[in-house]
């Protein structure tokens, strides 16, 4: 099973994609290819996160494709695992990191629309996971809509605090 995780050189894709080459996501008994995307000024860091997996030397690991290519990293994946977004920084409201996501979500859905299997699970951690869900969906018609969903416990805890 190809799984993609973006975002995979931050600290919640580092933290990841450990667990999925050691079968705590899919279970003991699937074989992966792990698909990390990252943006270019984190190339390096990727770059790095990739040699670790591949030292670690996880046997249900059976490759890894570290890239800051959408098309690349999309390429055939069955599981996209959407952490990467623009995170909210200080000063900024809720729609500026939105119209940044708008953009990064774009060009990812266009690239699963494209590249991906066709049945191709995605799920959105990155918020605002239920606006980036709907972008992705907007974008990536042909990947069925019940296989598209997303994290929103944060904003679940938010609204009730």
């Amino acid at each position: 099973v190809r799984v993609l995780v973006t975002g995979a050189a931050g600290q919640i894709g580092y933290a990841l994609v450990p667990m999925i080459a050691r079968g705590v996501m899919l279970g003991t008994d699937q074989p992966v290819i792990l698909h990390m995307l990252d943006i270019p000024p984190a190339a390096e860091a990727l770059n790095g996160v990739k040699m670790e997996l591949v030292d670690a030397a996880f046997p249900l690991l059976k490759g890894v494709v570290a890239t800051t290519d959408a098309v690349e990293a999309c390429t055939g994946v069955n599981i996209a695992v959407m952490v990467g977004g623009f995170p909210r920084k200080e000063g900024m409201e809720r729609k500026d990191v939105m119209s940044k996501n708008v953009s990064i979500y774009k060009a990812q859905a266009s690239a699963l629309e494209q590249h991906a299997a066709p049945n191709c699970k995605v799920l959105v951690v990155a918020n605002p996971a239920n606006t980036n869900a709907l972008i992705l969906k907007e974008f990536a018609p042909s990947i069925p809509a019940k296989n598209i969903t997303c994290l929103t416990r944060l904003d679940h805890n938010r609204a009730l605090g």
